[in-house]
């Protein structure tokens, strides 16, 4: 399983979250404490909005605890919101289209979690999508055809929504090819003005997911970044986080169902 992190807030030193905390996403990457492996070691990205409306990205397929490149673009980038990400592959080979984030136009997605089954179920997947978004597909992982497949069913319009249109159109798939579905899913992803998350999983063992006030805005993570355990509120399965100009909001998830009741608010306090 991977480890990621996220900010959106006022303007913000990528080190913040990536390298100088005590156990920051390159201390995930060799020792997380909170994921099924230890070692976080198959690549490593980080997406950032500037002054553009396209992320800028970096990706590479070394170790995130060997890349002094990393490092060294943490301390001098500052942006109001970045995405940044530590692999463990679970499917896929270790090549930097297999990296995240992902990115397509003005959005970056990046996934902790996996599709039990996903080699019977990929192409019947990409065939969903239209030519643009099958033609942008670079890599070869569950990640990033679930990203493509949420834009082909509307994430520019409604990305939450989106979201639970994907999922639920994996398990039904799932379903009718395999007979069974374990999907895994706690997701990050952006259009550059509001940061969303999403922890899901069918069997309620969802990868871990933590949110914080920091400076002046909001981060969330795969584990925390230091021993303030009271500073962290975790996420609870079942959930679809908005942080924006207004600060976060938590909301019930589940996949589009027919006549499934509306998503109800859930507090949080951190």
């Amino acid at each position: 399983m991977c480890r990621w992190a996220a900010y959106r807030g006022d303007p913000l030193y990528l080190e913040e979250l990536v390298s100088s905390p005590a156990h920051s996403l390159i201390e995930q990457s060799h020792c997380a404490t909170r994921a099924k492996t230890a070692t976080n070691g198959d690549g490593f990205g980080i997406a950032w909005y500037g002054d553009r409306p396209e992320p800028g990205r970096y990706r590479d397929i070394l170790p995130a605890w060997s890349d002094c490149n990393l490092k060294s673009l943490s301390r001098q980038i500052r942006s109001p919101l970045f995405l940044a990400h530590v692999r463990a592959a679970t499917g896929g080979g270790t090549r930097r289209d297999n990296c995240h984030p992902f990115t397509h136009g003005i959005w970056s997605f990046m996934h902790n979690g996996q599709i039990s089954g996903f080699e019977r179920l990929r192409r019947p997947m990409e065939a969903m999508l239209d030519d643009e978004l099958f033609n942008a597909r670079g890599g070869t992982t569950d990640s990033e055809l679930m990203f493509l497949l949420a834009l082909q069913f509307g994430l520019r319009e409604a990305p939450v929504a989106a979201m639970a249109h994907m999922v639920g159109v994996v398990e039904e798939l799932a379903e009718s090819l395999i007979g069974s579905i374990l999907l895994r899913f706690t997701a990050a992803f952006s259009d550059g003005n509001t940061l969303y998350a999403i922890r899901y999983a069918t069997d309620r063992k969802a990868p871990t997911l933590y949110a914080s006030p920091v400076g002046a805005g909001y981060c969330l993570v795969s584990e925390p970044l230091n021993d303030d355990v009271d500073a962290w509120a975790e996420i609870p399965d079942g959930s679809a986080v908005t942080v924006g100009k207004n600060g976060i909001d938590v909301a019930d998830f589940r996949p589009e169902k027919r006549n499934a009741a509306k998503p109800q608010r859930v507090a949080i306090s951190a």
